[in-house]
């Protein structure tokens, strides 16, 4: 098996199996939701897209999402993993992010397989890769298209549980993910975005909370559909 790490959605990165990583928040959020009790989660790139999944699926569904971690005017719920430990909503949560959702879009173009991966879920992600056999391709969300470090220290952890042939990036991935004590810290090493995520950068540096590996099972409308991986 060989490993890439793609540090934006950007690179043109592909692979039989792609781990699409947007650890604050998306695909912990996600993550979170799922292990709750939703359902799916139909991940779109716009706000307008989001908007017509609601009123389309009315009170089977709740409408999430941010943007530059603000909540989204008129929406249901925002995109913290902390608001979804609760428990679901509805059957169905419709997301959508600044970095997160438009990158599982664009894995999505690029590999066989998609799966999110986290802190959160960070054992279960590399196991299940692994089962798929193939190559793997990390793929980091970043920040508007640019690195972001909490993405690439993710990224290293899962490369580091994967133990396959490494890539250049991948061999950097990890280095990255050494380069701190714990993942808090590594976590909040990130030099991006606006202030007032501490409680949901805490939440989302726990590590192998969750046995839940979210993955991609096909497009409704607009929208990527994230179940569970046991549904495969």
């Amino acid at each position: 098996m060989r490993v890439h790490v793609a540090f934006t959605p950007a690179e043109k990165a592909s692979a039989p199996v792609g781990i699409v990583v947007d650890v604050i928040r998306a695909t912990s959020s996600i993550a979170q939701a799922l292990a709750a009790g939703y359902e799916r989660v139909l991940c779109c790139e716009e706000i307008d897209d989001a908007r017509a999944l609601r009123a389309e699926l009315g009170s089977d569904a709740v409408v999430g999402g941010e943007r530059d971690a603000v909540v989204i005017d008129g929406f249901d719920v925002g995109a913290s993993p902390r608001e979804f430990a609760s428990g679901p909503k509805a059957r169905t949560l419709i997301l959508t992010t600044t970095n997160g959702t438009r990158t599982i879009l664009t894995a999505v173009e690029r590999c066989d397989v998609v799966l999110l991966g986290s802190l959160l879920n960070l054992r279960a992600v590399a196991d299940r890769a692994r089962a798929h056999g193939g190559d793997v391709a990390v793929v980091c969300s970043g920040y508007k298209g640019a690195f972001a470090l909490d993405d690439a220290y993710c990224a290293g952890r899962i490369v580091v549980e994967l133990e396959g042939d490494r890539s250049d990036a991948a061999i950097a991935a990890a280095l990255v993910a050494g380069a701190w004590p714990d993942a808090l810290a590594g976590l909040n090493a990130r030099t991006y975005g606006p202030p007032g995520l501490e409680a949901d950068i805490e939440f989302c540096a726990q590590t192998d909370l969750l046995d839940v590996v979210p993955r991609y099972a096909r497009m409704v409308g607009p929208a990527a559909e994230i179940v569970r991986g046991e549904q495969e």
